[in-house]
């Protein structure tokens, strides 16, 4: 552990006071684009194991509870996107003993839900799973899977919360690490528990918390050492109103989160009458590659966040207007990119979890096509959500992502599928992802003036 701490040679470290070109913009954020990435991967791996060592049954049960799970993580990316963003905008200010004040009251507060959140969810799994419509074979896989999960769930909202803190404490790198470590270690006990011991899809619960704890903990430890940051946990400040406006900062990433958990488990419940258990694989394999995809927009605009933020609180306009422009630019070339990987790669994404099974492998090719067209908009809602998050506008940010993620979605979902059965489920994220895009070019142009960042 000693080693993962060790301190690096602080002038090749770009800080968020640097003036940003692409090159230096891209190598700030890459770090949270592959923590993103590699998160995404290692659950990627869990879906993998379970549809080839396990079964189809629990496969599906995995799909359809982990939503479930997810809705509850969502509060330790709210507290790890707002905080960050604030304590950013404080350092800015040079209040540097206040901004570790905050830093500390929020970290300690996420941690203590974290334990209440999980015995909740522990408690109310069997009574979740029913009213998800899952089938008498799905129900014991959906319970014995989300109440192992549960167990982990205060160390994922720390692995969350820290993720974004890493970047504030401009130690990009490092959160890098702990996730790859975190991550890798997922990997090898997945195969482990599920390829050669065979014990099952409460392995694979096991195998994630595992990860979890690593990446929750590891930060945890370094925050509470001097470690040469500018950030580190400490004495609380007590400060309601501080951690108020953490939360409204980061009710976006909430809304976003649980947002998607409640949409998840809509579009299960369609498809379940559709296209039945096969639909809710075929859904689950598409949300797989998602995760991957939308982790590289999330990565990115995780890591330009805190970068608007501090030059926001230290009155740097031009440089907060230099970075929007670049981050725009970069935006706009990875979706044209994503999409065209996606329609290009649909057979071998289905490939990877149905090659057993073609029926499913036809149903998930088919769908991922459809669903592929939705990455020309969604990096951008993503990107501007984040961007007013740094800009300590929660409002505006929470507003992109509960439209984004909710409401066009529910709405497209409910009515699309009643004109065009199931390809309205895969069409409705498409036109959901158009709204959002136009909603968010909306909220760029209208407030550009007030934050100087065109």
């Amino acid at each position: 552990m000693r080693s993962i701490f060790r301190k690096k040679v602080k002038h090749n470290a770009i800080e968020l006071s640097n003036h940003f070109t692409y090159s230096s913009l891209i190598r700030f954020t890459m770090s949270s684009m592959l923590m993103m990435i590699f998160a995404s991967i290692y659950t990627v791996v869990d879906g993998f194991f379970v549809s080839n060592y396990v079964g189809s049954t629990p496969f599906a049960a995995l799909n359809l509870i982990f939503p479930f799970i997810m809705f509850f993580s969502a509060i330790g990316f709210m507290f790890g996107a707002g905080g960050s963003a604030l304590v950013a905008l404080t350092l800015g200010l040079g209040e540097e003993k206040k901004a570790n004040g905050i830093f500390s009251f929020i970290i300690y507060t996420a941690l203590g839900l974290g334990v209440l959140l999980s015995i909740i969810g522990f408690i109310f799994t069997p009574q979740v799973a029913v009213l998800l419509g899952a089938s008498d074979e799905m129900l014991p896989y959906c319970i014995i899977y989300a109440r192992v999960s549960f167990v982990g769930l205060p160390a994922f909202m720390l692995q969350n919360c820290f993720q974004s803190f890493m970047i504030t404490a401009e130690r990009p790198q490092l959160g890098l690490k702990i996730t790859l470590i975190a991550g890798i270690t997922n990997m090898i006990l997945d195969a482990l528990f599920m390829g050669f011991f065979g014990w099952g899809l409460w392995s694979a619960a096991l195998a994630t918390i595992v990860g979890q704890f690593i990446g929750g903990v590891v930060p945890l430890f370094y925050f509470l050492r001097p470690n040469g940051s500018k950030i580190r946990l400490g004495k609380p400040l007590i400060d309601f109103s501080a951690l108020g406006k953490a939360v409204m900062n980061g009710s976006s990433e909430f809304c976003s989160n649980v947002s998607m958990s409640i949409v998840n488990m809509l579009y299960n419940y369609q498809l379940m009458k559709f296209a039945g258990e096969q639909g809710v694989s075929a859904y689950g394999i598409i949300m797989y590659t998602n995760f991957v995809f939308i982790g590289i927009f999330m990565g990115y605009s995780m890591g330009a966040a805190p970068i608007a933020g501090y030059n926001l609180g230290a009155g740097n306009y031009e440089e907060l207007k230099n970075v929007f422009k670049r981050s725009i630019k970069l935006i706009a070339g990875a979706c044209i990119a994503m999409t065209l990987i996606s329609l290009l790669a649909a057979g071998f994404m289905a490939g990877i979890f149905a090659k057993n099974d073609a029926g499913l492998y036809e149903m998930t090719r088919h769908a991922i096509l459809i669903y592929s067209i939705a990455y020309l908009f969604v990096g951008w809602s993503v990107f501007s959500s984040a961007f007013f998050t740094g800009l300590n506008n929660g409002v505006i940010s929470a507003a992109i992502s509960f439209l984004r993620t909710l409401a066009f979605q529910v709405i497209a979902v409910l009515i699309l599928p009643v004109f065009f059965g199931l390809n309205g489920v895969w069409a409705a994220i498409v036109v959901a992802e158009g709204c959002a895009f136009v909603f968010s070019l909306y909220c760029l142009l209208r407030y550009r003036n007030r934050y100087h960042y065109v």
